[in-house]
């Protein structure tokens, strides 16, 4: 049997229609409920739409991902070159008689075929919603800007999707990827932030002390990290390295090869010289999240205490402690638990809930200026001061 192309666009036409009928539905339904509505309106229910069907694409691909349905269809971007599983029936029985346990199933298949279909129905309301920005732009007190560069963004995503396939599951291009989604949930988040700031009867952005901003974005950066190194953790199957807690292997500081496990460009399951990755880099690969995860949390805790104090902020505070229990519970639950397929998918949906959250934080605050403060101060005095 001749070798299936990586790339055959034959049915690339017909997948991006399907894409567009996939996102009809949801741009029929923002006409609907905002056709008397003002651009500025309609445009920012059409980004948080597209900020909650992009979250939906993101834990669809970490069930792909976790599920190993990341080859079911060896080429890209149809199946076997066809448009769905069903016209690649006999490519993919052919391929699960001669692999039984190998990465094609028809189960699979559709798993990926899914995943792109949604992927594309994403892609065509990110354009929509490009396009109406740049027709609207007069009217429109929100820069046009951040909505092309979204559409920029998910077509390097696309490249990177194909590449996932192409590449047979290359880890740092599958790391790359995942944080190429979170990136775009933090572009949509931003831009829905920015819609509601520019609203007539919108407050403005929220005053905080500069110790407070500035530990906002120390913890928006090492979050960005440590997703970096969960995605470098699961692309590379290191999960189960460690099945104890809050030891590994029974110590507290156990054999690893940090060298070996962090070279990042070399083949899934091998090292740098094209042999099988050993165990000790596994473990370094798996403890450095583990040891990152403290910092971040304390931090995280921290920050939604002192955020708490702000009245504004008081349900980004309760999201930020929520979501900080939860990544604690469902981590703690792969490690112990054998990496259950719902605690894995659950771990990376409250990372990109955090995303979420904390970039609609930065976007919504800024650095109090000296006026501010000595306002609030005011104020409390004023408060304090018994009524005579």
């Amino acid at each position: 049997m001749d070798a299936q192309p990586l790339y055959d666009l034959a049915p690339i036409a017909r997948i991006m229609f399907l894409g567009v009928v996939i996102a009809l539905g949801p741009l029929a339904w923002i006409w609907l409920r905002n056709r008397h509505a003002p651009p500025a309106q309609r445009l920012r229910v059409l980004t948080l739409v597209t900020l909650f069907l992009t979250f939906d694409l993101v834990l669809f691909g970490a069930f792909t991902r976790l599920t190993d349905s990341g080859l079911g269809c060896p080429d890209w971007p149809g199946c076997y070159g066809s448009v769905s599983p069903v016209g690649a029936s006999s490519s993919i029985a052919a391929a699960q008689e001669a692999m039984p346990h190998g990465p094609v199933s028809f189960s699979k298949a559709w798993i990926e075929m899914i995943h792109r279909y949604l992927a594309t129905a994403v892609g065509v309301l990110i354009m929509v919603l490009a396009l109406v920005s740049w027709v609207e732009r007069k009217r429109l007190s929100v820069s046009y800007v951040w909505p092309l560069v979204t559409l920029v963004w998910v077509c390097l995503q696309g490249a990177f999707g194909a590449l996932t396939v192409t590449m047979k599951l290359f880890p740092a291009i599958v790391t790359l990827h995942l944080l190429g989604g979170l990136g775009m949930l933090a572009l949509l988040r931003a831009q829905s932030v920015a819609y509601a700031l520019a609203a007539p009867d919108s407050p403005g952005p929220v005053p905080l002390h500069r110790r407070w901003r500035l530990a906002l974005v120390v913890t928006t950066v090492l979050l960005w990290l440590q997703i970096a190194l969960g995605g470098w953790v699961s692309t590379n199957y290191a999960v189960l390295v460690c099945g104890d807690f809050p030891t590994c292997q029974g110590s507290w500081w156990p054999a690893m090869n940090f060298r070996e496990g962090f070279t990042l460009w070399r083949e899934l399951g091998q090292n740098h010289a094209g042999d099988a990755i050993t165990f000790p880099a596994l473990t370094a690969i798996h403890y450095v999240h583990r040891l990152m995860a403290y910092a971040v949390l304390a931090l995280m805790l921290w920050l939604g205490w002192r955020l708490w104090s702000v009245e504004r902020m008081r349900p980004t505070a309760r999201a930020l402690l929520l979501l900080a229990a939860w990544q604690f519970a469902s981590g703690l639950t792969n490690v112990v638990l054998d990496w259950p397929l719902l605690a894995a998918v659950g771990h990376t949906g409250g990372a990109a809930a955090l995303v979420i959250v904390l970039t609609g934080a930065l976007r919504s605050t800024r650095r109090a200026r000296q006026t501010d403060t000595a306002a609030s101060t005011a104020s409390s005095l004023h408060l304090s001061t018994p009524i005579r």
